[in-house]
């Protein structure tokens, strides 16, 4: 195993390398400018700013100052956040991220679960057909139509939960719900194919054949098996939840890296757009690789290859 995680991890740096290229290169051809959108600068301040953020070299400068400012793990000075670096930006948004992105992942699993469970018990029958027509209902509603839905009904007609913030629990429930409700769609439905597919093998026949009741051939035989798929599809479905949560945070106004992305790219913040982008393609990277191990210690039949 540890053969297997190191030779992954080696082969992440020619991968984040790419990213760090083409994101670099795909801002620099953007229009617009970290200083176009403020009010009129005069040239001699404009020349001042460009030359101190290093703006002023040639592009290929830039390219290998920013490359070696990576190698050392720093991602330089935001241009937008006066005094403070992209990796300190980073450091004190993604705990708000990673939060959400855990409560909507326990939201995922708690509905997903027991829904995909329960339809594939009786399957094509009305227990099978009603959660995954919500389910299907999931999938189809994009979160920026469910969350402003939610906040109209939950937030300013009942009063129940706060639109928008990130203060007290009555903060997270909506945008845990929003974003949690699109993923358990796909866990449901997930969960229900994987168990059908278990429950169809000889083991579970001879499990019943034995006189084991319908409880324990469901939790003793089959549910290991039968959650391999929701297994493989958690290490992107957290990676989607974490980066998922960029128009949640702009939606409830919640003060996460995704926020913070998303201002980037229209303030043309060409360092946090790039910190930002390589945060998050190494802890994708590291998120599928823990799901790899995870599925061979629950499927024997895999290894380590």
């Amino acid at each position: 195993m540890l053969r297997y995680v190191l030779k992954r991890l080696l082969i992440t740096i020619p991968v984040l390398f790419i990213v760090a290229t083409v994101t670099f290169f795909m801002m620099r051809l953007a229009p617009g400018g970290p200083f176009s959108a403020e009010k009129k600068i005069p040239p001699e301040i404009l020349k001042n700013l460009e030359a101190y953020y290093g703006l002023d070299k040639k592009l290929g400068i830039q390219y290998l100052d920013y490359m070696k400012r990576v190698a050392r793990l720093d991602l330089g000075p935001s241009f937008k956040y006066e005094n403070r670096t992209v990796n300190e930006v980073i450091a004190g948004a993604f705990p708000v991220s990673l939060e959400l992105g855990l409560w909507s992942l326990l939201v995922a699993l708690a509905l997903g679960l027991p829904a995909g469970l329960l339809a594939s018990q009786k399957p094509n029958s009305p227990t099978d057909y009603v959660p995954m027509s919500v389910a299907m209902a999931g999938i189809c509603i994009p979160t920026f139509v469910l969350g402003p839905l939610l906040v109209l009904v939950f937030a300013l007609w009942f009063d129940w939960f706060n639109p928008m913030g990130w203060d007290s629990p009555r903060d997270r429930v909506l945008p845990a719900l929003v974003l949690g409700g699109h993923y358990a769609a796909y866990v449901a439905r997930l969960t229900r194919s994987g168990m059908l597919e278990v429950m169809s093998q000889d083991f579970i026949r001879t499990a019943r054949a034995k006189g084991a009741d319908a409880k324990r051939v469901l939790f003793g035989h089959a549910i290991r098996g039968g959650l391999l798929p929701v297994v493989s599809f958690l290490g992107p479905a957290t990676a989607g939840l974490v980066t998922g949560s960029f128009v949640i945070e702009t939606i409830f106004q919640i003060p996460g890296l995704g926020r913070y992305f998303v201002q980037a790219a229209f303030n043309r913040d060409y360092t946090l757009v790039l910190g930002t982008v390589l945060f998050y393609a190494t802890l994708i990277i590291l998120l599928n690789l823990l799901v790899d191990v995870v599925l061979v210690w629950l499927n024997p039949k895999l290894r380590f290859e």
